[in-house]
């Protein structure tokens, strides 16, 4: 039975393979086993579905946004999302609202 590697952000050494991914089961970090794309984060929708720079997504449940009185409403179609790191993956600009963070786990991509 083979090591394998501890976590590269959070040193937890509970990490278990998924396919060609390593995945940190206390911080949810996920990196490459191979080693080429070392450090990269996966960021996926609800769905599984990778996401990249310049998705268009879809919000899957009405959202509170922190500070104000304003909703983020279920099916409101973002464009040109921006992937970052954190715990709102996603950076973006939501018609009616503004520039926002979001939480991958609730969006879908939408299919071009």
């Amino acid at each position: 039975m083979s090591e394998l590697p501890s976590c590269p952000k959070c040193e937890s050494p509970y990490t278990y393979e998924d396919g060609e991914l390593l995945i940190c089961p206390e911080c949810a970090h996920e990196w490459s086993a191979s080693g080429d794309a070392a450090g990269a984060t996966v960021v996926r929708d609800s769905n599984g579905t990778p996401l990249v720079d310049g998705d268009t997504v879809t919000v899957i449940k009405d959202l509170k946004v922190k500070g104000s009185s304003a909703v983020v409403k279920v099916g409101t179609k973002v464009k040109g999302i921006r992937l970052v790191d954190g715990d709102h993956d996603i950076d973006c600009k939501i018609p009616g609202i503004g520039q926002m963070g979001l939480k991958s786990e609730f969006v879908k991509k939408v299919s071009d």
